[in-house]
Protein backbone atom coordinates (compact mmCIF):
# COMPACT_ATOMS: atom_id res chain seq x y z
CA UNK A 1 0.00 0.00 0.00
CA UNK A 2 1.77 3.16 -1.15
CA UNK A 3 0.88 6.78 -1.79
CA UNK A 4 0.42 6.10 -5.49
CA UNK A 5 -2.46 3.75 -4.70
CA UNK A 6 -4.18 6.41 -2.58
CA UNK A 7 -3.79 8.99 -5.36
CA UNK A 8 -5.26 6.66 -7.97
CA UNK A 9 -8.12 5.74 -5.69
CA UNK A 10 -8.92 9.35 -4.91
CA UNK A 11 -8.80 10.30 -8.60
CA UNK A 12 -11.29 7.59 -9.46
CA UNK A 13 -13.52 8.40 -6.53
CA UNK A 14 -13.79 12.12 -7.32
CA UNK A 15 -13.84 11.88 -11.13
CA UNK A 16 -17.26 13.07 -12.40
CA UNK A 17 -17.39 10.10 -14.77
CA UNK A 18 -17.66 7.83 -11.72
CA UNK A 19 -20.20 9.94 -9.81
CA UNK A 20 -23.07 7.61 -10.64
CA UNK A 21 -21.20 4.64 -9.18
CA UNK A 22 -19.75 6.33 -6.11
CA UNK A 23 -21.64 4.02 -3.81
CA UNK A 24 -19.55 1.15 -5.18
CA UNK A 25 -16.39 2.72 -3.83
CA UNK A 26 -17.74 3.93 -0.51
CA UNK A 27 -16.80 0.89 1.64
CA UNK A 28 -13.25 0.69 0.28
CA UNK A 29 -12.79 4.41 0.87
CA UNK A 30 -13.61 3.99 4.54
CA UNK A 31 -11.78 0.75 5.18
CA UNK A 32 -8.53 1.92 3.61
CA UNK A 33 -8.52 5.23 5.47
CA UNK A 34 -9.31 4.62 9.13
CA UNK A 35 -11.39 2.79 11.73
CA UNK A 36 -9.58 -0.53 11.62
CA UNK A 37 -7.69 -1.31 14.81
CA UNK A 38 -4.04 -0.88 13.86
CA UNK A 39 -4.65 2.39 12.01
CA UNK A 40 -4.28 4.22 15.33
CA UNK A 41 -0.60 4.08 14.34
CA UNK A 42 0.52 5.44 10.93
CA UNK A 43 2.95 2.52 10.62
CA UNK A 44 0.10 0.13 9.69
CA UNK A 45 -2.10 -0.01 6.61
CA UNK A 46 -4.77 -2.45 5.51
CA UNK A 47 -5.55 -3.85 2.08
CA UNK A 48 -9.19 -4.91 2.36
CA UNK A 49 -10.05 -7.03 -0.66
CA UNK A 50 -13.29 -8.72 0.46
CA UNK A 51 -16.20 -7.24 2.41
CA UNK A 52 -19.45 -9.05 3.19
CA UNK A 53 -22.48 -7.82 5.09
CA UNK A 54 -25.34 -9.85 6.53
CA UNK A 55 -27.87 -7.57 8.22
CA UNK A 56 -25.80 -5.72 10.86
CA UNK A 57 -22.77 -8.02 10.54
CA UNK A 58 -19.72 -7.01 8.52
CA UNK A 59 -16.82 -9.36 7.75
CA UNK A 60 -13.65 -8.22 5.99
CA UNK A 61 -10.68 -10.15 4.65
CA UNK A 62 -7.36 -8.82 3.47
CA UNK A 63 -3.78 -7.99 4.36
CA UNK A 64 -1.99 -5.93 6.97
CA UNK A 65 1.12 -3.93 6.07
CA UNK A 66 3.67 -2.66 8.60
CA UNK A 67 6.17 0.03 7.67
CA UNK A 68 5.23 -0.46 4.02
CA UNK A 69 5.92 -4.22 4.04
CA UNK A 70 3.44 -7.09 4.02
CA UNK A 71 2.95 -8.43 7.54
CA UNK A 72 0.09 -10.97 7.47
CA UNK A 73 -3.44 -11.81 6.41
CA UNK A 74 -6.39 -10.78 8.55
CA UNK A 75 -10.15 -11.11 9.00
CA UNK A 76 -12.28 -8.60 10.87
CA UNK A 77 -15.80 -9.08 12.26
CA UNK A 78 -18.07 -6.19 13.19
CA UNK A 79 -21.48 -6.75 14.79
CA UNK A 80 -23.91 -3.93 15.52
CA UNK A 81 -25.99 -6.09 17.85
CA UNK A 82 -29.47 -4.70 17.20
CA UNK A 83 -31.08 -8.10 17.68
CA UNK A 84 -28.97 -9.10 20.66
CA UNK A 85 -29.82 -5.81 22.37
CA UNK A 86 -33.52 -6.69 22.08
CA UNK A 87 -32.99 -10.19 23.46
CA UNK A 88 -30.94 -8.93 26.40
CA UNK A 89 -33.55 -6.29 27.25
CA UNK A 90 -36.26 -8.94 27.39
CA UNK A 91 -34.13 -10.56 30.12
CA UNK A 92 -33.79 -7.18 31.89
CA UNK A 93 -30.13 -6.86 30.97
CA UNK A 94 -28.02 -4.47 28.93
CA UNK A 95 -25.12 -5.36 26.67
CA UNK A 96 -21.89 -4.02 28.15
CA UNK A 97 -18.39 -3.52 26.76
CA UNK A 98 -18.00 -6.91 25.16
CA UNK A 99 -19.91 -9.95 23.89
CA UNK A 100 -18.98 -13.43 22.63
CA UNK A 101 -18.90 -14.41 18.98
CA UNK A 102 -19.08 -17.97 17.62
CA UNK A 103 -17.10 -18.25 14.39
CA UNK A 104 -17.14 -21.34 12.17
CA UNK A 105 -14.98 -21.17 9.05
CA UNK A 106 -15.47 -23.45 6.03
CA UNK A 107 -12.25 -23.22 4.00
CA UNK A 108 -11.59 -25.00 0.74
CA UNK A 109 -9.50 -28.18 0.98
CA UNK A 110 -9.25 -27.90 4.78
CA UNK A 111 -11.46 -29.19 7.59
CA UNK A 112 -13.93 -26.74 9.18
CA UNK A 113 -12.84 -25.04 12.39
CA UNK A 114 -14.76 -23.14 15.04
CA UNK A 115 -13.95 -20.91 18.00
CA UNK A 116 -15.59 -18.51 20.40
CA UNK A 117 -14.06 -15.04 20.54
CA UNK A 118 -14.50 -11.90 22.58
CA UNK A 119 -15.81 -8.90 20.62
CA UNK A 120 -15.24 -5.49 22.18
CA UNK A 121 -17.47 -2.47 21.64
CA UNK A 122 -15.81 0.21 19.49
CA UNK A 123 -17.34 3.71 19.61
CA UNK A 124 -15.68 4.67 16.33
CA UNK A 125 -17.71 2.16 14.32
CA UNK A 126 -20.59 1.77 16.81
CA UNK A 127 -20.15 -1.99 16.77
CA UNK A 128 -18.60 -4.90 18.60
CA UNK A 129 -15.51 -6.00 16.72
CA UNK A 130 -12.43 -8.23 16.65
CA UNK A 131 -9.61 -8.71 14.17
CA UNK A 132 -8.03 -12.11 13.60
CA UNK A 133 -4.46 -11.80 12.34
CA UNK A 134 -2.43 -14.61 10.84
CA UNK A 135 0.41 -13.74 13.22
CA UNK A 136 1.07 -11.28 16.03
CA UNK A 137 4.83 -11.52 15.63
CA UNK A 138 6.55 -8.46 14.13
CA UNK A 139 9.10 -8.84 11.32
CA UNK A 140 12.63 -9.77 12.33
CA UNK A 141 14.44 -6.74 13.72
CA UNK A 142 11.23 -4.73 14.27
CA UNK A 143 8.83 -4.11 17.14
CA UNK A 144 5.15 -3.42 17.09
CA UNK A 145 4.13 0.14 17.78
CA UNK A 146 3.13 0.59 21.43
CA UNK A 147 -0.20 2.11 20.32
CA UNK A 148 -1.09 -1.20 18.67
CA UNK A 149 0.73 -3.65 20.92
CA UNK A 150 -1.69 -3.08 23.79
CA UNK A 151 -4.55 -4.23 21.56
CA UNK A 152 -2.99 -7.63 20.90
CA UNK A 153 -3.52 -10.84 22.80
CA UNK A 154 -6.12 -13.36 23.85
CA UNK A 155 -8.70 -10.86 25.13
CA UNK A 156 -7.65 -8.01 22.87
CA UNK A 157 -9.19 -6.63 19.72
CA UNK A 158 -6.35 -8.11 17.62
CA UNK A 159 -5.96 -11.85 18.15
CA UNK A 160 -4.29 -14.88 16.64
CA UNK A 161 -6.61 -17.89 16.45
CA UNK A 162 -4.58 -21.08 16.63
CA UNK A 163 -7.37 -23.21 15.16
CA UNK A 164 -7.50 -20.99 12.05
CA UNK A 165 -3.74 -21.06 11.45
CA UNK A 166 -3.70 -23.14 8.27
CA UNK A 167 -6.63 -21.31 6.70
CA UNK A 168 -5.27 -17.86 7.54
CA UNK A 169 -2.13 -18.56 5.55
CA UNK A 170 -4.40 -18.45 2.49
CA UNK A 171 -7.25 -16.24 3.62
CA UNK A 172 -8.83 -16.46 0.15
CA UNK A 173 -9.47 -20.15 0.81
CA UNK A 174 -12.07 -19.18 3.40
CA UNK A 175 -15.07 -19.06 1.11
CA UNK A 176 -17.80 -19.36 3.73
CA UNK A 177 -18.22 -18.59 7.42
CA UNK A 178 -21.01 -19.15 9.91
CA UNK A 179 -21.32 -16.76 12.83
CA UNK A 180 -23.56 -16.19 15.85
CA UNK A 181 -23.31 -13.92 18.86
CA UNK A 182 -24.28 -14.09 22.53
CA UNK A 183 -24.16 -12.15 25.74
CA UNK A 184 -21.11 -12.32 27.94
CA UNK A 185 -21.16 -14.92 30.74
CA UNK A 186 -20.86 -12.16 33.35
CA UNK A 187 -23.23 -9.26 33.81
CA UNK A 188 -21.33 -5.99 33.81
CA UNK A 189 -20.80 -3.88 35.84
CA UNK A 190 -22.40 -5.96 38.62
CA UNK A 191 -20.30 -9.08 38.11
CA UNK A 192 -22.86 -11.84 38.63
CA UNK A 193 -22.94 -14.86 36.35
CA UNK A 194 -25.55 -14.99 33.60
CA UNK A 195 -27.11 -18.44 33.79
CA UNK A 196 -28.77 -18.34 30.38
CA UNK A 197 -27.02 -15.85 28.07
CA UNK A 198 -29.09 -14.82 25.08
CA UNK A 199 -27.99 -15.73 21.53
CA UNK A 200 -28.48 -13.95 18.25
CA UNK A 201 -28.25 -16.95 15.97
CA UNK A 202 -30.53 -15.49 13.29
CA UNK A 203 -33.55 -16.26 15.46
CA UNK A 204 -33.38 -20.03 15.01
CA UNK A 205 -33.01 -19.52 11.26
CA UNK A 206 -33.80 -22.45 8.99
CA UNK A 207 -33.67 -23.02 5.25
CA UNK A 208 -35.64 -25.26 2.93
CA UNK A 209 -34.06 -28.21 1.12
CA UNK A 210 -35.66 -30.87 -1.13
CA UNK A 211 -34.55 -33.81 0.99
CA UNK A 212 -37.66 -35.91 0.36
CA UNK A 213 -40.72 -35.60 -1.92
CA UNK A 214 -43.31 -35.92 0.86
CA UNK A 215 -45.22 -32.60 0.93
CA UNK A 216 -44.68 -30.42 4.02
CA UNK A 217 -42.21 -32.89 5.51
CA UNK A 218 -40.20 -31.54 8.48
CA UNK A 219 -37.18 -33.24 6.92
CA UNK A 220 -37.14 -30.48 4.30
CA UNK A 221 -36.65 -27.81 6.97
CA UNK A 222 -32.96 -27.58 7.90
CA UNK A 223 -31.97 -25.85 11.14
CA UNK A 224 -29.10 -23.38 10.77
CA UNK A 225 -29.11 -21.37 14.02
CA UNK A 226 -26.45 -19.02 12.65
CA UNK A 227 -25.72 -16.45 9.97
CA UNK A 228 -23.95 -17.50 6.78
CA UNK A 229 -21.28 -15.19 5.37
CA UNK A 230 -20.58 -16.23 1.78
CA UNK A 231 -17.56 -14.82 -0.06
CA UNK A 232 -18.59 -16.13 -3.47
CA UNK A 233 -18.89 -13.10 -5.76
CA UNK A 234 -21.51 -14.19 -8.23
CA UNK A 235 -24.00 -16.88 -9.23
CA UNK A 236 -25.40 -17.85 -12.62
CA UNK A 237 -28.43 -20.00 -11.94
CA UNK A 238 -31.18 -21.84 -13.77
CA UNK A 239 -34.20 -21.87 -11.48
CA UNK A 240 -35.69 -24.93 -13.16
CA UNK A 241 -32.57 -26.92 -12.26
CA UNK A 242 -33.35 -26.41 -8.57
CA UNK A 243 -35.35 -29.35 -7.25
CA UNK A 244 -38.60 -28.07 -5.71
CA UNK A 245 -39.86 -28.57 -2.17
CA UNK A 246 -43.52 -29.62 -2.10
CA UNK A 247 -46.12 -28.25 0.32
CA UNK A 248 -49.63 -29.47 1.11
CA UNK A 249 -52.17 -26.74 2.00
CA UNK A 250 -49.49 -24.08 2.39
CA UNK A 251 -50.59 -21.23 4.68
CA UNK A 252 -53.86 -22.97 5.58
CA UNK A 253 -55.55 -24.52 8.60
CA UNK A 254 -58.11 -27.36 8.36
CA UNK A 255 -61.08 -24.99 8.73
CA UNK A 256 -60.20 -23.36 5.38
CA UNK A 257 -62.65 -24.44 2.62
CA UNK A 258 -59.67 -24.86 0.24
CA UNK A 259 -57.95 -27.33 2.61
CA UNK A 260 -57.69 -30.62 0.66
CA UNK A 261 -55.32 -33.58 0.58
CA UNK A 262 -54.38 -32.95 -3.05
CA UNK A 263 -53.83 -29.18 -2.68
CA UNK A 264 -50.07 -29.34 -3.27
CA UNK A 265 -47.83 -26.56 -4.57
CA UNK A 266 -44.08 -26.44 -5.27
CA UNK A 267 -41.40 -23.94 -4.34
CA UNK A 268 -37.93 -23.87 -5.86
CA UNK A 269 -35.73 -22.20 -3.23
CA UNK A 270 -33.22 -20.58 -5.58
CA UNK A 271 -31.33 -18.32 -3.14
CA UNK A 272 -31.68 -18.36 0.64
CA UNK A 273 -28.80 -18.11 3.11
CA UNK A 274 -26.45 -16.67 0.50
CA UNK A 275 -28.32 -13.36 0.53
CA UNK A 276 -26.40 -10.66 2.38
CA UNK A 277 -29.27 -8.38 3.35
CA UNK A 278 -32.54 -8.68 5.21
CA UNK A 279 -33.87 -10.69 2.26
CA UNK A 280 -34.76 -14.14 3.58
CA UNK A 281 -35.27 -15.92 0.28
CA UNK A 282 -35.79 -15.68 -3.46
CA UNK A 283 -37.83 -18.55 -4.81
CA UNK A 284 -40.02 -19.66 -7.69
CA UNK A 285 -43.51 -20.90 -6.83
CA UNK A 286 -45.55 -23.24 -9.03
CA UNK A 287 -49.28 -23.66 -8.38
CA UNK A 288 -50.97 -26.39 -10.49
CA UNK A 289 -54.38 -25.72 -12.03
CA UNK A 290 -57.09 -25.51 -9.41
CA UNK A 291 -54.65 -25.35 -6.47
CA UNK A 292 -54.25 -22.57 -3.90
CA UNK A 293 -51.64 -20.91 -1.72
CA UNK A 294 -53.49 -19.88 1.43
CA UNK A 295 -54.22 -16.24 2.17
CA UNK A 296 -51.96 -15.04 4.98
CA UNK A 297 -50.77 -11.90 6.75
CA UNK A 298 -47.19 -10.60 6.95
CA UNK A 299 -45.96 -9.11 10.21
CA UNK A 300 -42.44 -7.68 10.26
CA UNK A 301 -41.73 -8.80 6.70
CA UNK A 302 -42.51 -7.68 3.17
CA UNK A 303 -42.94 -9.92 0.13
CA UNK A 304 -43.12 -9.35 -3.60
CA UNK A 305 -44.63 -11.69 -6.20
CA UNK A 306 -43.91 -11.31 -9.92
CA UNK A 307 -46.17 -13.44 -12.12
CA UNK A 308 -44.23 -15.11 -14.95
CA UNK A 309 -46.59 -17.77 -16.32
CA UNK A 310 -50.26 -18.75 -16.18
CA UNK A 311 -53.35 -16.99 -14.92
CA UNK A 312 -55.11 -16.91 -11.59
CA UNK A 313 -56.78 -14.95 -8.84
CA UNK A 314 -54.90 -13.16 -6.09
CA UNK A 315 -56.37 -12.02 -2.81
CA UNK A 316 -55.44 -8.80 -1.02
CA UNK A 317 -57.08 -7.45 2.14
CA UNK A 318 -59.69 -4.79 1.54
CA UNK A 319 -58.04 -1.38 1.94
CA UNK A 320 -54.44 -2.59 1.62
CA UNK A 321 -54.33 -0.98 -1.84
CA UNK A 322 -57.05 1.69 -2.27
CA UNK A 323 -56.84 1.25 -6.04
CA UNK A 324 -58.34 -2.23 -5.66
CA UNK A 325 -61.82 -1.00 -4.68
CA UNK A 326 -63.08 -1.75 -8.21
CA UNK A 327 -62.51 -5.49 -7.73
CA UNK A 328 -65.00 -7.96 -6.14
CA UNK A 329 -65.08 -8.21 -2.37
CA UNK A 330 -64.98 -11.75 -0.92
CA UNK A 331 -64.51 -13.40 2.46
CA UNK A 332 -61.24 -15.30 2.85
CA UNK A 333 -59.97 -17.47 5.69
CA UNK A 334 -56.67 -15.90 6.81
CA UNK A 335 -54.02 -18.34 8.03
CA UNK A 336 -54.30 -18.67 11.85
CA UNK A 337 -56.40 -15.47 12.04
CA UNK A 338 -59.94 -16.24 10.89
CA UNK A 339 -62.08 -14.65 8.16
CA UNK A 340 -61.35 -11.28 6.56
CA UNK A 341 -62.78 -9.39 3.60
CA UNK A 342 -60.40 -9.35 0.63
CA UNK A 343 -60.36 -8.04 -2.89
CA UNK A 344 -60.27 -10.66 -5.65
CA UNK A 345 -57.66 -9.65 -8.24
CA UNK A 346 -57.13 -11.23 -11.70
CA UNK A 347 -53.44 -11.95 -12.32
CA UNK A 348 -51.40 -12.84 -15.39
CA UNK A 349 -47.74 -12.61 -16.50
CA UNK A 350 -46.29 -9.20 -15.71
CA UNK A 351 -48.47 -8.53 -12.66
CA UNK A 352 -46.78 -7.64 -9.38
CA UNK A 353 -48.23 -8.28 -5.92
CA UNK A 354 -46.35 -6.28 -3.28
CA UNK A 355 -47.28 -6.81 0.36
CA UNK A 356 -45.87 -4.76 3.22
CA UNK A 357 -45.87 -5.61 6.92
CA UNK A 358 -49.46 -6.00 8.11
CA UNK A 359 -50.68 -6.73 4.60
CA UNK A 360 -52.54 -9.81 3.43
CA UNK A 361 -52.14 -11.86 0.26
CA UNK A 362 -52.85 -15.27 -1.24
CA UNK A 363 -53.22 -16.70 -4.73
CA UNK A 364 -55.19 -19.33 -6.68
CA UNK A 365 -54.59 -20.91 -10.09
CA UNK A 366 -57.82 -20.54 -12.09
CA UNK A 367 -56.26 -21.49 -15.45
CA UNK A 368 -55.43 -24.70 -17.28
CA UNK A 369 -51.61 -24.47 -17.05
CA UNK A 370 -49.33 -24.07 -14.00
CA UNK A 371 -49.30 -20.61 -12.43
CA UNK A 372 -45.69 -19.57 -11.77
CA UNK A 373 -44.33 -16.54 -9.98
CA UNK A 374 -41.04 -15.38 -8.53
CA UNK A 375 -41.13 -14.24 -4.90
CA UNK A 376 -38.75 -12.69 -2.49
CA UNK A 377 -39.32 -11.93 1.18
CA UNK A 378 -37.33 -9.75 3.52
CA UNK A 379 -37.44 -8.45 7.09
CA UNK A 380 -38.46 -4.81 7.43
CA UNK A 381 -35.87 -4.11 10.13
Amino acid sequence: MDARFDEQFSDRFTNPDFETFKIVFYPDRIYHAAYLNATRSPRYRYNVHEVRNVLDITVMKGQVYMDGMFLCNFMRIEYRASRLVELARVSNRFLADYIIGWVHILPENLPPQEVQLKLTYDHWVDAYQVEMWETLEPPVGKKHDYMVLDMMGRDGTIVKVKQFGDAMRDVNSIKRMEVAFRENDTDLPFGYMIANPQWDNDFLRTHQAPNIDEPSSPQNTVEDKNYLVDFQRGWFLQANDVKPVRYRNAMMTPNNPDFKDDNIIEMRWVVQRELGSSVVFFHQVTIPPGKVEGTHRHIGTEELYYIVEGKGTAYMADGDDPNNDKYPLVDREIYTMGPLQCRELPVEPGNVIYTKSGGVHGIRNTGTVPLKFAAFLYHTS
